[in-house]
């Protein structure tokens, strides 16, 4: 059993490092404090060929696995762009998967090359504002027409809607009171999110501000029936595939961000000196930032069991929602003792780790809550009774 990175993906860790480089923390202090979609990193990536690395090679991408994706995804995080780096190209990794497994050969030339080249920037949109992780219960409708669907309805908290020419969204095609499963009757679409047609609002948020968060309201969107993916009624099934990989991506980006805030606190330990010592020397410093780098590393081999399972097509549900659950309480303990261990200094922007410690937020929260993950380890891992 051997824990290291491949020599393939040692290299895909150094060449991202590499890229994050030319993007100091000046750059992410001015994203987070003005905002506006940091274009030259997104492009940056997308011109060496990384936003189509689980792409396959034949529609424009590099056609590696989600191992290789969180070694990249890990090392954008932990350069401290964190989420708003992390975020800015999170979508391509893992948004198109249903597009690559499910949609037809004309769809696929179609629909992946632009995203893989950097050339069209997507949004995912599942999350509607009162059905909240329960998905079946969407109400976002499509009523067919012809050739065509017309959508209306709203969704939440859509990231990076005020950028993108197209959206992998999920509808409603059949009222769930006429559907023998709850399950069904849901269709997924990859379309082109006209403005004319979709009202784009910004969600002013806590943190990570360069990449947006927004409420889509559709108002008889024309969806041409060749942009919807597999069959008519199935959109939840093909949306479940992607899930696991961007459980697995988040622990990742999770993760890094904790490692990039452990290691600034550690270097704020040494140098601060108080009562003519170091704060490094007292234990009362030392054992939390210890405890912190044991958390960060026991998460750490969570995801990469995870990504390797899910790339050997095993079943890895248990895994991936343990390593979100692991690196999203992992990176949010080291980002907060960050904080705590510069003290009053942790509390100024100059330093980064306040805002670390917003952004990590996000890993705990999304894209499932600690306590569904719990119930689902609880249940589908123990055995235990369902208990809502």
């Amino acid at each position: 059993m051997d824990f290291s990175f491949s020599q393939e993906q040692q290299t895909i860790r150094e060449a991202i490092q590499k890229i994050c480089e030319q993007f100091d923390d000046q750059y992410w202090l001015e994203k987070d404090r003005h905002g506006g979609f940091p274009v030259e990193f997104h492009q940056a990536l997308a011109k060496d060929g990384w936003l189509g690395i689980c792409i396959p090679e034949k529609y424009g991408g590099s056609g590696l696995g989600i191992t290789e994706a969180t070694v990249m995804m890990q090392a954008i995080s932990e350069s401290g762009a964190g989420m708003t780096g992390a975020s800015s190209v999170h979508m391509n990794i893992f948004g198109l998967n249903p597009v690559v497994q499910f949609a037809t050969e004309e769809q696929k030339m179609r629909m992946l090359p632009p995203l893989a080249k950097g050339r069209e920037r997507a949004c995912f949109a599942v999350t509607e504002p009162n059905t909240g992780l329960n998905t079946t219960q969407l109400k976002v409708k499509a009523d067919r027409q012809g050739d065509h669907y017309v959508m209306s309805g709203t969704k939440v908290w859509i990231s990076t809607a005020q950028v993108a020419e197209k959206m992998l969204i999920l509808a409603r095609t059949t009222p769930l009171e006429d559907c023998k499963k709850h399950t069904d009757g849901l269709s997924l679409f990859y379309t082109d999110l006209d403005r004319n047609f979709v009202r784009v609002h910004e969600i002013e948020k806590m943190g990570r501000k360069a990449v947006d968060s927004n409420e889509l309201f559709i108002d008889g969107l024309k969806v041409p029936v060749e942009d919807r993916i597999g069959e008519e009624g199935k959109g939840f099934h093909y949306i479940m595939h992607g899930m696991n990989a961007e459980r697995i991506l988040i622990a990742a980006e999770g993760v890094g961000l904790g490692r990039v805030a452990l290691k600034r606190a550690t270097a704020y330990a040494k140098e601060r000196i108080v009562f003519d010592r170091p704060i490094g020397m007292n234990q009362g410093i030392q054992h939390p930032l210890a405890a912190n780098w044991m958390e960060l590393e026991a998460a750490n081999l969570m995801v990469f069991n995870a990504a390797t399972l899910f790339d050997k097509g095993e079943p890895c549900g248990a895994q991936a929602n343990a390593a979100k659950y692991l690196a999203g309480e992992a990176g949010f303990n080291a980002c907060q003792q960050a904080v705590m261990t510069h003290g009053g200094f942790g509390y100024a922007k100059e330093y980064h780790v306040e805002r670390y410690l917003r952004e990590v937020l996000i890993t705990r929260i999304a894209p499932v809550s600690p306590q569904l993950v719990l119930c689902f380890i609880a249940e589908r891992v123990l055995g235990l009774p369902k208990s809502y």
